[in-house]
């Protein structure tokens, strides 16, 4: 019988790769739900091919133009309160966690409450509520698996391994669109520049949060909570051609990694099969034409969005949220042409440096220092 799958942020990048394996494998995975951003037109081909019973889109607009292009069958809903609801979708077995941003955050945690099997590719979920959303899982008894190629990479590689065996971990990142660029040619770059990525296709956010090193240090918090190590075991490495997905070195000074060609279907098929592994048609990896792979350290002073990363993890309590709140604003200020792109690191580190991090005890601290860490990102002057 076909696993029942909803997916939140259809319409994104990993959305639409999800809904790419899903069409190559329609014997073992079905579409029950779909929720989106404001893009109707696409929502409305990905019902026609797929037919969930269950739509949510980000605005009203947005839902009536979706309901007035689809049978009164379908369920059109809007809004985060939408979202949620497609989340907890009766029909569904998993739910991909797929949306940019924070807002994941309280439909994922409505999907653990549901008892849904979590295929987690908003890092921004982890970063904001890292401890509440592991937390609920372990309650629920509910399985989170990975979607990103790092911690994918990373899950596959500790597969059958003890945990108390293992040294550290080693999460590659490409370097982004400029991790050839010195500090005095980061001053000029604009959003267009930004947006080209040299290996991955990647929605816009992400992209410059790769051009940033943002994105790696994101993925540094998500791995603390969704492996539970110490960040002291965590690095990064700089590895142009995203061949090595990331590695766990053992005690014994062991390595395993995980390889292959840079292609999202790999990391969400898994996800969507585990435990089992399916037939992809995909690039076959030819070592013997990539010749040579490159691994260098990040440098920090050029970057320091990683190294604020680290010092939010570590800090604990509120402070990875406001981190992330911070971030996305910065960004939203860049693509918007408001700020220069070393802004954005300007803006996180004054919102860090003002904030006075709090144990987070349930969602509306969380949610209560984003909203400030948002407020304050947004008012906050840049050189």
């Amino acid at each position: 019988m076909a696993k029942t799958i909803a997916i939140l942020g259809s319409t994104g990048s990993v959305g639409q790769n999800t809904l790419r394996v899903i069409s190559e494998n329609p014997e073992k995975f079905r579409v029950t739900a779909l929720a989106a951003g404001t893009n109707a037109d696409l929502m409305i081909e990905q019902w026609h091919e797929f037919r969930p019973s269950h739509i949510s889109m980000a605005t009203k607009e947005a839902a009536d133009r979706v309901t007035s292009a689809l049978p009164d069958t379908v369920n059109v809903v809007w809004g985060k309160e939408g979202l949620e609801e497609i989340a907890r979708d009766p029909e569904s077995e998993m739910v991909v966690s797929a949306v940019v941003g924070s807002l994941g955050l309280r439909a994922t945690l409505a999907a653990i409450d549901a008892g849904k099997t979590i295929a987690l590719a908003n890092k921004e979920t982890l970063v904001a509520g890292g401890e509440l959303v592991m937390q609920r899982a372990r309650e629920r008894q509910v399985a989170i698996l990975p979607v990103d190629s790092e911690h994918s990479a990373i899950f596959q590689c500790l597969n059958g391994e003890d945990r108390s065996s293992v040294s550290r971990i080693v999460l590659t990142a490409s370097g982004g669109a400029f991790r050839h660029y010195n500090r005095q040619q980061l001053k000029d770059v604009t959003p267009e520049q930004a947006l080209k990525h040299p290996n991955w296709a990647m929605g816009k956010k992400v992209t410059v949060d790769s051009a940033t090193l943002m994105n790696k240090g994101l993925e540094v918090i998500e791995a603390h909570w969704l492996f539970d190590i110490d960040y002291r075991q965590i690095d990064v490495v700089i590895h142009y051609e995203s061949i090595v997905h990331s590695m766990v070195e053992f005690k014994d000074k062991a390595v395993m990694a995980q390889l292959g060609t840079p292609d999202m279907r790999v990391p969400i098929q898994y996800a969507l099969s585990y435990p089992d592994r399916l037939p992809l048609a995909s690039e076959v990896l030819d070592l013997t034409k990539v010749g040579t792979l490159h691994f260098i350290e990040p440098d920090l002073e050029r970057f320091p969005c990683l190294a604020m990363a680290y010092e939010a993890g570590k800090t604990g309590g509120t402070m990875p949220t406001v981190l992330n709140a911070a971030n996305e604003v910065g960004v939203e200020r860049f693509l918007n042409g408001s700020i220069p792109f070393l802004g954005i690191e300007q803006v996180i580190e004054r919102v860090m440096d003002a904030h006075n991090p709090v144990p987070v005890r349930d969602l509306e601290t969380v949610e209560e220092a984003e909203q400030w860490a948002r407020k304050l990102a947004r008012e906050m002057p840049v050189k």
